[in-house]
C-alpha cells in the first residue's frame, strides 16, 4: 500500500477479498465469480441489482432489489456466511409503519448504514408516485420499522453518513425528477432527529465525459485519515443512451460539502458482458462497500445492467492516491 492512510473504523478480516489478478496494476479488480448474485437467485425476481450488504453478527445481512415478473420494484432482505453466496428472502420486506401516509408501496436502490446503535436503511420510496428518500431502521434484520421519509420529491441516491457530524445526521442525496434524469448534482444535508432535515449544501456538480450528464453517491462514505472517502456514480449520455461508470472523492472530514479531492477519470466503467447487456446496458452502479480497517481492503458490491449484482476489489490506499493523483 502506496499510501499510510488509515481507516477509522472496526476490523472486518472476514469480507469478501480476492488478490488482484497476477501482471495486473489495475486500481480496481472484478471478482473471478461474477456475478455473485444472478438475477433469478429467486423464483419471483426478474433481476437483482443496485442493492446494499453489510456486517452482521460476524456474518452478512443486505436489502436487494429485486424487481419483480410484474416488473415491481421490491426491497427482499437476505443473508450470507461470507458475503458472496446469499439466500434472499422470497416476500418482500415488510416495514411497520403507523402513518398510512407514507405507508411503503415499492421503492428500489437501497443502501445499508449501521449508526450507533441500528441500521439504517435508505432506498428511493416512490411516495404518491414520487420518487424520494425513504428512511427506515432495524436492529436485527427482522422486524423493519419505516420512518419519515428524508426529503422532498423528487429525491434520489439517499445515503447516510455513519456517524453524526458536529452532532447532526448527515446524508447525501440528488434532487432528481420523476423520470429518467438527465441532469443531478451531489448534495448534503442535516438533520437533528432524522425527521427535519436543512443545512442543505452543494458538494460536487456533474462535470465533463465519464460524469458530465449526472452523478451520485454510492456506498456509505469510509471514514478515514485523510477525510471522508466517497464513491460515487458518474452518467454520460453517448449516442446510444446512458453509461453507468464509477469514481471516487475525498470529503472534509468535518464539512464534507467540501470537496479536498475528486478523480477525473472513472475508477470502473462497463466492459464485461454482464456489465453491457442486461435490462439496462452498460451500467456499474455501486451500492455498497465493506472494509477491514486493519488492512484497508475494500469489496464493492455493484449493480451490472440492472440485471446482476457483481463485486470489485481494491485498498482504501490505492484508492486514496488514484483519487489525489488524477484531479
Amino acid at each position: 500500500m502506496k499510501n499510510q492512510v488509515r481507516v477509522i473504523g472496526q476490523p472486518q478480516p472476514n469480507i469478501p477479498w480476492e488478490e488482484r489478478p497476477q501482471g495486473s496494476e489495475a486500481i480496481i479488480w472484478r471478482s473471478k465469480r461474477n456475478p455473485i448474485i444472478p438475477r433469478d437467485l429467486i423464483p419471483t425476481s426478474n433481476s437483482i441489482f443496485n442493492s446494499a450488504v453489510v456486517s452482521f453478527q460476524g456474518k452478512f445481512a443486505g436489502v436487494f432489489r429485486c424487481d419483480n415478473k410484474a416488473r415491481d420494484m421490491q426491497l427482499h432482505r437476505g443473508f450470507s456466511e461470507n458475503g458472496v453466496d446469499w439466500v434472499i428472502d422470497e416476500e418482500p420486506i415488510f416495514f411497520v409503519c403507523e402513518d398510512p401516509e407514507i405507508k411503503y408501496v415499492s421503492g428500489y436502490d437501497p443502501r445499508v448504514c449501521f449508526i450507533e446503535d441500528r441500521y439504517y436503511i435508505s432506498w428511493c420510496n416512490l411516495y404518491h408516485n414520487h420518487p424520494t428518500i425513504g428512511l427506515a431502521y432495524t436492529f436485527d434484520f427482522e422486524k423493519f420499522y419505516q420512518m419519515e421519509n428524508a426529503l422532498l420529491p423528487f429525491n434520489r441516491n439517499g445515503v447516510l453518513f455513519p456517524k453524526r457530524i458536529n452532532g447532526n445526521y448527515a446524508m447525501l442525496s440528488r434532487p432528481s425528477d420523476n423520470s429518467h434524469t438527465p441532469f443531478g448534482d451531489i448534495y448534503y444535508s442535516e438533520s437533528p432527529d432524522l425527521t427535519y432535515w436543512g443545512r442543505h449544501r452543494l458538494v460536487m456538480k456533474a462535470t465533463a465525459g465519464w460524469q458530465s450528464t449526472k452523478i451520485g453517491a454510492g456506498p456509505v462514505p469510509i471514514e478515514t485519515t485523510e477525510g471522508w472517502l466517497l464513491i460515487y456514480h458518474g452518467v454520460l449520455t453517448s449516442c446510444n443512451g446512458f453509461v453507468y461508470s464509477f469514481g471516487a472523492a475525498l470529503l472534509d472530514p468535518d464539512e464534507p460539502w467540501k470537496v479536498i479531492n475528486r478523480s477525473s477519470e472513472y475508477l470502473m466503467s462497463p466492459q464485461e458482458s454482464y456489465e453491457c447487456m442486461g435490462d439496462v446496458p452498460n451500467v456499474v452502479f455501486p451500492c455498497a462497500a465493506l472494509c477491514d480497517a486493519p488492512t484497508g481492503r475494500l469489496a464493492i458490491y455493484y449493480g451490472a445492467a440492472d440485471t446482476v449484482v457483481a463485486m470489485a476489489f481494491t485498498t482504501i490506499g490505492e484508492l486514496i492516491d488514484f483519487v489525489k493523483a488524477k484531479k
